[in-house]
């Protein structure tokens, strides 16, 4: 063989062995990168699982499941870190390598994780902000007040932020709503939030079911103008306080409306004890004397015909129904006669409002 050719092939072979040589590098590289993500990504064995405190913010439950709290601006790293230390992933600095190439954040939340489960399922349930939802029941009739109350209680958000929220001229102003609150407008139902959720958040998803719910009961409310909405809204959250059986909330809504059609005083109960309770801060009153019948507020609907100025509760789905479909009658007063199943009298006159309260067993007036 001719000595240039037996150099060619010579040359052919060593670049041969080099690029074999390489491949060899690059799949011990690969096995390598390979082996150490899934001894990383694999969980640890729960009785290696070093103890976990409160203060670390994952809490061990006694199915053996943890909950882990990531907390608002709390960075990734961070996290991870609090991961490591209680032992539900192998090491942090995988978990970091994890964040910089997926570049997503973890979101604030608390979560549930079965242990064992490997570390990119703990980031992907982190980063996908799947959390715990807290179940938070809204009754009807309630106030702003409460209902903050209630939230706290829960755990989603505190109930200063809830009641700064629900004031905030931005969101008020957002739903065209004529009034310097949400009062009235918070729909009463059954909410999933997580915990340590934005106040104003929870106000909007309350507010838009409001206006979905609304809208169920009479589609013609899309019609209306914020003005006479809010005149339904706040008559509602009236009636609201006054019904306690379903089959009347109708009649005393018509009993209100007669009432507004000749100027006649309200005069509902209901509305002074939200002044008491929520403008002036004060225990709920067991019972209504004529002093307070005499408080001067606008609110106070014994004193000051027509509507007050705001909603005094949040109304449901049967005083709003109520109030947009009214049973006509020619009543003008109604009184509680069976305090037992929440039974009202209505009467046409004042007479016979009187001659009624007479007749009622004394005690159940």
């Amino acid at each position: 063989m001719p000595a240039k050719k037996r150099k060619k092939q010579s040359i052919f072979l060593g670049i041969l062995k080099f690029l074999s040589f390489l491949v060899i590098l690059a799949l011990m590289f690969a096995v390598i990168v390979i082996g150490a993500v899934i001894y990383f990504n694999s969980p640890l064995q729960a009785e290696k699982m070093p103890s976990v405190t409160q203060e670390d913010g994952i809490r061990i439950m006694e199915d053996g499941s943890y909950y882990i709290d990531v907390r608002r601006g709390e960075s990734s790293q961070s996290v991870g870190l609090r991961l490591e230390r209680a032992g539900l992933v192998r090491n942090r600095y995988f978990w970091n390598l994890l964040c910089r190439i997926e570049k997503e954040h973890v979101k604030t939340g608390t979560y549930i994780v079965e242990a064992p489960i490997s570390q990119i399922a703990i980031h992907r349930l982190l980063v996908e902000g799947k959390q715990i939802l807290y179940r938070v029941t809204i009754p009807e009739g309630v106030t702003l007040r409460k209902t903050a109350a209630i939230f706290e209680e829960a755990g989603i958000c505190s109930a200063d932020d809830f009641y700064e929220a629900a004031r905030d001229p931005q969101i008020v102003n957002s739903y065209l709503i004529p009034n310097n609150s949400m009062e009235g407008y918070l729909f009463p139902d059954t909410y999933l939030f997580p915990s340590d959720y934005p106040a104003p958040q929870v106000i909007k998803t309350m507010a838009d079911n409001f206006y979905k719910k609304i809208e169920e009961i009479d589609p013609s409310v899309v019609r209306l103008s914020p003005q006479e909405l809010n005149e339904k809204v706040i008559l509602a959250s009236i009636v609201e306080r006054e019904y306690r059986i379903n089959d009347e909330a109708p009649l005393m809504a018509g009993v209100f409306y007669n009432r507004l059609n000749i100027n006649m005083a309200l005069q509902s109960c209901a509305t002074v004890e939200y002044i008491i309770t929520e403008i002036q801060n004060k225990p709920h009153p067991s019972v209504i004397y004529n002093r307070d019948l005499e408080i001067q507020d606008p609110y106070n609907t014994y004193i000051r015909a027509g509507l007050p100025p705001g909603p005094i509760s949040a109304p449901g789905t049967v005083a709003l129904h109520a109030v947009l479909f009214p049973e006509d009658s020619d009543y003008f007063y109604f009184r509680l006669e069976n305090p037992a199943i929440g039974r009202h009298y209505f009467s046409r006159t004042h007479d016979e409002h009187i001659m009624a309260g007479q007749l009622i067993p004394k005690g159940q007036s």
